[in-house]
């Protein structure tokens, strides 16, 4: 029993770990945006847009326009 509870904590453990993104870089260009509606598709094509070397006005417009 105690080993079914260790896997089962360690395996939560490893999905939240999975599944939490740092949205913060989003937020600074995008401040009302609904990050939680986002696809993990969405949000890895934003944070590809937020880390390229575009200027950084085009990389607020393009970020706004994808998060709506």
């Amino acid at each position: 029993m105690k080993t079914l509870i260790a896997t089962t904590a360690l395996v939560l453990t490893a999905f939240s770990a999975s599944a939490m993104i740092d949205t913060s870089a989003i937020e600074q260009y995008a401040p009302n945006a609904d990050v939680a509606a986002l696809t993990d598709a969405e949000v890895n094509t934003i944070l590809s847009v937020i880390h390229s070397s575009d200027s950084e006005g085009e990389k607020r417009a393009l970020v706004q326009a994808l998060v709506k």
